[in-house]
């Protein structure tokens, strides 16, 4: 870092920086960090469907049923 501006700038205006030059000049890191985030999206996407039904509207009918359960719920946790 040879640039004054640089060298004065506050430690998270610096680690920013750092963090986005890194990234402007990756080539194959882009494409493999595109592939994670869509294989997370894949993978909670699944996960949200299959293992985290919508409990509450399968059991309540409306949203001040659904609240009342929600509420009394914490309330009951919280004794």
């Amino acid at each position: 870092m040879s640039d004054t501006r640089a060298e004065s700038a506050p430690w998270p205006v610096r680690v920013i920086r750092f963090y986005v030059d890194g990234f402007r000049q990756m080539t194959v890191g882009r494409s493999l960090w595109l592939l994670i985030i869509i294989k997370l999206i894949i993978i909670f996407g699944v996960l949200k469907l299959f293992f985290f039904p919508d409990i509450l509207e399968s059991r309540y009918d409306s949203d001040a049923e659904r609240s009342e359960a929600v509420r009394s719920s914490l309330i009951d946790r919280s004794r």
